[in-house]
C-alpha cells in the first residue's frame, strides 16, 4: 500500500504542525505556546488517522462481504492521544495561571522574570 503525501488531508496535517511549531518558536506568550501545542497535537492526530485509512476499507466486523478491513488501531491511539492532550494543556494552563499570579504577565521576556 502506498501513502501519497499530496493527499489534501496529508498537506493539511502537515500545515497545522508546522503553523504550531512556528508559534511555539516565535511567540513569547505563554498562552500562545499552549494553544501552538494544541494545534500541533491537533495535526498529528490527524495525520494518524490519515495513515490508518485504507481506500475501499470498512470496520473489522466479519459479514464475510468486504475482504478489506481498515485497522481500527491509530483511531484507538488518536482517541487515546486526545485525551492525553487535553489533560497536558489542562496542566499547562494551570502552571501559567501560577506563572501569572508570581509574575503579573505572561509574557515570557519580560525584564527580570527570567534570571538566565
Amino acid at each position: 500500500m502506498t501513502y501519497e503525501l499530496l493527499q489534501p488531508v496529508f498537506v493539511i496535517s502537515m500545515a497545522l504542525i508546522a503553523i504550531g511549531l512556528y508559534g511555539v518558536m516565535s511567540k513569547k506568550n505563554i498562552l500562545k505556546i499552549i494553544l501552538s501545542i494544541g494545534i500541533m497535537d491537533t495535526g498529528v492526530n490527524i495525520l494518524i488517522v490519515a495513515m490508518g485509512y485504507i481506500p475501499g476499507g470498512t470496520a473489522p466486523i466479519e459479514n464475510g462481504n468486504y475482504p478489506v478491513y481498515m485497522d481500527p488501531v491509530p483511531q484507538a491511539l488518536v482517541l487515546t492521544a486526545i485525551v492525553i492532550g487535553v489533560s497536558v494543556t489542562a496542566l499547562a494552563l494551570a502552571v501559567a495561571m501560577g506563572y501569572y499570579r508570581k509574575t503579573g504577565t505572561l509574557e515570557l521576556d519580560d525584564e527580570g522574570v527570567m534570571k538566565w
